[in-house]
Order: structure tokens, then C-alpha cells, then sequence
């Protein structure tokens, strides 16, 4: 991958995917059938498999994430795109019918606290719902990104101070 493609790039050359699924109303569990795996290409390709607007925006946050943080690691984890770097899952990109989600683990961590607090996914998660392109503040949901990899994420180690 060169440095100045984006993840809208990378998700055209992924292998295609079954968009065939429907979006559920609510984060009450799985968010697609997307197949849990590790990787850049599972991430591409369940992004690619969104209807529009939510691939719109999961594309604009992917590439945001890849722009922001030297490093990226990238799964598909309980149906929705996860995104680390070092030490475990920091934050998560979902589609919903009628908007995409973005949560960060140990949101209530960051300054200021993203507003909404998705039900089952944790006392300390927060994020934001998008639901078109303009929705995205670049700034601050880079300066979230940022500030979310300072704190251990999910299935990484607890750093030591």
C-alpha cells in the first residue's frame, strides 16, 4: 500500500462482499455478518459491503484513522471495523441503518467525552452517530483518535505507569 491511498482505495480493491445483509436499527449485538478477522483486506471489504451513505462514511473515518495514526491495526471484530495501534482495539466503526457509529473504547477517557453511550458495549465507551459525510468533525474525532490510543484498549496489556 502506498502512503497516499485511502481506505476508499484500498475498499475498491478488496475482495467483493455480500451486501446483501440488512442494517440493524440498534447496536444490540451483532452489527453485520461480517466474519471476525485480522487484517487490513476483512476491514476493506466489510466497508465495501455497506450501502451508501454509511460506506461514505466508514471510508472517510477509515481513511482518517490511517491518516492519524502511524501504525494502524485493523480487524473486523463483532460484525464492525476495529481499529488499535500497539495494544489492543481502541475504537470501532459500525454501519446502522441510518447511520454509521463510531465508539471509542474508554471514551469517558477523553476530553471532551464523545456524547452518546451505545448500550452493550461497556460502562466507559462512548462515541458519535453519522449520519452523512458533513456529520464528520475531522478535527475532533482526530484529536479522539489520538487520545483513545494513550489508554490500554481491549485484549492489550494494561500499561505500567
Amino acid at each position: 500500500m502506498t502512503s497516499k491511498e485511502t481506505g476508499k482505495d484500498q475498499a475498491d480493491k478488496a475482495a467483493p462482499a455480500d451486501a446483501s445483509f440488512t442494517l440493524p436499527e440498534a447496536m444490540t449485538g451483532r452489527a453485520s455478518p461480517a466474519k471476525a478477522a485480522v487484517g487490513d483486506k476483512p476491514v476493506f471489504a466489510y466497508i465495501a459491503s455497506l450501502p451508501q451513505p454509511q460506506r461514505g462514511i466508514a471510508e472517510a473515518i477509515d481513511a482518517l484513522a490511517a491518516k492519524t495514526l502511524p501504525g494502524l491495526q485493523r480487524s473486523v471484530k463483532w460484525g464492525m471495523g476495529y481499529y488499535g495501534v500497539g495494544d489492543g482495539w481502541c475504537f470501532c466503526c459500525g454501519g446502522f441503518a441510518g447511520h454509521v457509529k463510531l465508539m471509542f473504547v474508554n471514551g469517558t477517557a477523553l476530553d471532551p467525552v464523545p456524547p452518546v453511550a451505545p448500550v452493550g458495549m461497556g460502562k466507559l465507551t462512548r462515541g458519535v452517530e453519522l449520519e452523512s459525510e458533513q456529520d464528520i468533525d475531522e478535527r475532533q474525532i482526530a484529536d479522539w483518535m489520538k487520545q483513545v490510543t494513550s489508554v490500554p484498549g481491549v485484549g492489550g496489556k494494561k500499561r505500567q505507569s
